[in-house]
């Protein structure tokens, strides 16, 4: 009457965790890890792209003025007072402010 299916059914043993029992769980991890990667993937590209920080954007570094990363410098000490003057008048007299 059930040929082909054994005393159990369908799932094998009787445990209930044959085969496809287990490739339908770890198969709905597997589609539910993707689509979590997926939308980790979107966000990420929608977000860069929005914060003009993207793939091939050049870094925020270069967008803020020279002079404020003159000033930056200086206050660290990084650069003497001398050298800060020197460039701060190299700047301002050649325009470079953005």
């Amino acid at each position: 009457m059930w040929s082909g299916y054994g005393p159990y059914g369908m799932m094998g043993d009787g445990s209930g965790w044959g085969s496809m029992g287990w490739m339908m769980i770890f198969g709905g991890a597997l589609w539910l890890l993707l689509l979590v990667l997926a939308v980790v993937a979107i966000v990420w590209v929608v977000r860069s792209a929005w914060a003009g920080a993207g793939p091939g954007a050049a870094p925020r570094n270069e967008h803020r003025a020279a002079l404020e990363i003159l000033h930056e410098r200086y206050a660290r000490g990084e650069i003497e007072r001398e050298e800060y003057l020197r460039k701060k008048a190299d700047l301002l007299r050649h325009g470079t402010q953005q």
